[in-house]
């Protein structure tokens, strides 16, 4: 079955969410027109439990639909192999800097949310907890990545604009030729030389915009073991989109 689609026009990315059938199951799709994708690409997307289809800009949806079809048995396979999701909810284990914390609701307290030993405590009704609990992480993960871009940026003798967080579905963090950057907050879940692997990363975009010789030489410079926290990413960071 395939809904009424939600779009976005002009020349950036233009989107459309559908549903099809696959091996007996209903997935959810995000068919993106890409202005610089050359072929089609088929991603899990672990947020919605569904897939991502990216076209180039004049490709039909329905090329891309067709593949998913087609590969229907490796999809779901895929899905069901997603770590499970995990709610922002009393008792629920939550990594905080890349150590776990456990998650306690504590309706009297004196403050809205407060980390200690080990746990991350809410106050107020329990209705508020999931709300409270990820303003929470927001304002942390904002601390810790301003403090680090504008140190790294400093390093490097450049002025940066705006620094931005979103819950952005494929990159964990970007920067644009204006100097702006934009970070997934749930970087706050990592552990902290990965979070700061991320925001070198962008930063050295500042020097560079591309990813030659000279820009990987400047995340060298403004971080440590860039090679084991990709390597982390790729193994682990999939699994901080089931938080919440």
């Amino acid at each position: 079955m395939i809904r009424l689609p939600r779009r976005r026009t002009g020349r950036m990315v233009r989107e459309q969410h559908v549903t099809i059938e696959l091996d007996g199951r209903t997935v959810p799709v995000r068919i993106r027109h890409h202005p610089r994708a050359r072929r089609l690409i088929l991603r899990i997307d672990p947020e919605r439990d569904g897939l991502v289809v990216t076209l180039p800009p004049q490709a039909p949806a329905d090329e891309g639909l067709e593949l998913a079809r087609r590969k229907g048995k490796w999809i779901v396979g895929r899905l069901d192999a997603l770590p499970p999701r995990i709610a922002f909810a009393d008792g629920a284990t939550v990594p905080f800097l890349g150590a776990d914390h456990v998650v306690r609701h504590r309706p009297l307290g004196r403050r809205p949310v407060w980390r200690e030993n080990g746990e991350i405590n809410v106050s107020g009704g329990s209705e508020h907890l999931p709300r409270r609990l990820r303003d929470w992480l927001e304002n942390q993960a904002r601390y810790e990545i301003g403090c680090r871009v504008a140190e790294k940026a400093r390093r490097l003798g450049r002025a940066f604009g705006r620094v931005g967080l979103r819950d952005t579905h494929s990159r964990w963090g970007s920067c644009s030729a204006a100097g702006n950057f934009s970070f997934c907050w749930r970087l706050i879940m990592m552990p902290a030389h990965v979070l700061d692997y991320v925001v070198a990363h962008e930063v050295a975009h500042l020097e560079a915009m591309d990813h030659g010789a000279g820009f990987w030489r400047t995340v060298g410079e403004l971080t440590i073991d860039s090679t084991e926290a990709r390597a982390w990413l790729h193994r682990h960071g999939a699994r901080l989109r089931r938080y919440g």
